[in-house]
């Protein structure tokens, strides 16, 4: 209950609503506890008394109440549900925006599965409790306490006759409710899991198709869908014992107070009216109980997800910004400096991604980082915005600690290329001026123009205003690739990173970005991560990054006489070790 507690704080600024919500249903209350009290009246002085004047008379009341009651049910649900859905929808903004300030390293942890979870199916289920608990989950425990006390106000003797029946069924519930909690979390970490292969497999689709594992894929989401399914049969199966239990407690209680009231009834200690109010307190008395069940099922899936809710907002950021954050320096151009920097995702000096690592960018120079496949070229460009916080050593710009500036001061002055490209569904012009929802249409253009994208972008059915399908479907991979490095330039970042954002692109073209790039960027440090060496022969600085370790640094024409792993790289590449010198 702790977890639902600390979600308690989304519900407070509807306090209102929920209050006008539970007068409407204690009203509702009300009517029911005064009705079996009238079918009394109408028996014992209408019908035994052979007065119709006090049937017709207690008759009208009742159908006035039932009205009455109606009406303030449809209001009691009008206010529940529109505190459920405002709750449900201040928790997903919350949850959504949690996930917006997860570092990198939180998102390592997390998987995409997991959150569309936690913001769909988790968020429902809290969002149901707090409907149900304004609808019946009130209304049965004071339906249940009045019936009580009007049972023992009827007749006290049979009230307590039927009361150990009331604790067995009371002492049932608490069992079953105590179960319910782990049960329901087993349920949703098993739909974590399909929900996981359900994401992969949608986002893989067309490489499934491609190596024609179809029937692999179609296996694997049978075997965690059919554990789903296992899972909630167990758990329903389980809370399908409950009703009989309870029907079981129910007919006892009625034989009793038919019993009991029988032979009181024929002794004239009790009249038949009392008998049938006591029935009915009974049944109103039971029938909460079950209510109660229902509720029961609705907390303990709540308790669950709510679990799992304050899991992602209790998280802590992994890159915090400094208590007293200081300011870049002014000036233009920014020097890069890694002084002993060594990392690792864990954040632990177990298996070190990166070594020991020294090097520096000045403002304006182009760095290049070449290296084999899990070198750590692209951790070293993910430390330079402070995407993750290093093991040990440091990370400076303009002499200043990363670690000592805010984050959002940082990353104002970067413009990154992942290796993964990322479009959004939009026009070719919305993706471009992301970074830079106000850029004018010809500051769209220019950075089109210097990424070689405008050209494939007018042969676009709509130019600039053609639709962007989810994930670039409709577009190629270097068409992506160059629209993302229009992104980036529109920015007119003081630091441009390039994390292997030019695969995709012919070497012609590539050579035309990278000569755009050094007019377009004139002051701007680059970092260019790069697969292909010709992607980095013209670099101020090549990085040649081996094991986590920087083997050796310099331009193309001292590694090629110095370095044996570039030379290695080169002649695998461009030449059987031939040693071709770049002019300045």
């Amino acid at each position: 209950m702790k977890h639902i507690r600390k979600l308690l704080r989304f519900i407070k600024p509807y306090w209102r609503r929920s209050l006008v919500s539970l007068v409407f249903l204690i009203l509702v209350i009300v009517i029911d506890l005064t009705i079996p009290r009238l079918i009394q009246r109408i028996i014992d002085q209408g019908i035994n008394g052979r007065n119709m004047q006090v049937v017709t008379g207690t008759t009208i009341i009742m159908l006035v109440i039932s009205v009455l009651q109606t009406i303030f049910a449809l209001a009691n649900n009008l206010f529940s549900i529109q505190v459920g859905e405002s709750v449900a929808r201040d928790l997903r903004e919350a949850l959504f925006l949690k996930i917006q300030s997860f570092s990198f390293g939180n998102l390592d942890h997390i998987n995409t599965g997991q959150l569309m979870v936690r913001l769909s199916s988790d968020t429902t289920a809290f969002q149901r409790m707090v409907q149900v608990s304004l609808r019946i989950g009130t209304r049965a425990p004071l339906l249940m306490i009045g019936s009580l006390v009007l049972m023992f106000v009827t007749d006290s003797r049979l009230a307590l006759m039927i009361l150990p029946v009331l604790l067995a069924t009371s002492f049932v519930i608490v069992f079953f409710v105590s179960r319910m909690g782990p049960l329901f979390l087993t349920v949703q970490k098993k739909l974590d899991r399909l929900n996981m292969v359900l994401q992969e497999n949608i986002a893989g689709v067309r490489l499934v198709k491609a190596f024609v594992r179809g029937e692999h894929e179609a296996e694997r989401f049978a075997v965690t869908n059919e554990d789903y399914t296992e899972r909630n049969i167990r758990v329903m199966r389980f809370m399908a014992t409950l009703s009989p239990a309870m029907s079981i407690f129910v007919n006892i209680g009625m034989v009793i107070v038919i019993w009991a009231g029988g032979i009181q009834s024929v002794g004239g200690r009790v009249s038949v009216g009392q008998i049938v109010a006591f029935i009915n307190y009974l049944q109103t008395t039971m029938g909460p109980l079950g209510i109660m069940v229902l509720l029961a099922n609705v907390v303990a899936a709540a308790t669950a997800s709510s679990e799992r809710i304050n899991e992602v907002l209790d998280t802590i950021p992994e890159v915090q910004d400094a208590v007293n954050p200081r300011r870049l320096p002014d000036g233009r151009g920014i020097r890069v400096d890694f002084e002993g920097v060594s990392f690792h995702y864990n954040g632990t000096s177990d298996g070190l991604v990166l070594n020991g690592v020294d090097l520096v960018a000045e403002p304006g120079q182009t760095v290049a980082i070449l290296g084999a496949t899990g070198a750590g070229k692209s951790s070293i460009v993910n430390l330079v915005p402070r995407f993750y916080d290093v093991a040990s050593g440091r990370i400076t710009w303009n002499g200043v600690d990363v670690r000592d500036v805010r984050q959002s001061d940082l990353l104002a002055e970067v413009g990154v290329v992942p290796q993964e490209t990322v479009l959004f569904s939009g026009t070719v012009r919305d993706n471009i001026r992301y970074g830079n929802p106000e850029a004018s249409e010809s500051e769209v253009m220019a950075a089109a123009k210097a990424a070689q994208a405008h050209d494939f972008i007018m042969n676009l059915p709509n130019g600039y205003d053609t639709r962007i399908e989810e994930r670039g479907v409709n577009l190629s991979g270097g068409q992506k690739q160059r629209i993302a490095i229009a992104r980036a330039l529109l920015l007119k970042p003081s630091i441009l990173i390039l994390d292997d954002s030019t695969s995709s692109v012919d070497v012609e073209t590539e050579t035309k970005i990278q000569d755009a790039l050094k007019s377009w960027l004139k002051d701007s440090t680059s970092f260019v991560v790069a697969q292909r060496i010709s992607t980095v022969l013209h670099a101020d600085k090549i990085i040649v990054v081996d094991e986590g370790k920087i083997a050796a640094q310099g331009t193309h024409n001292e590694l090629i006489q110095s370095s044996p792993v570039y030379q290695e790289i080169y002649a695998s590449q461009l030449g059987n070790g031939v040693k071709v010198e770049v002019e300045a």
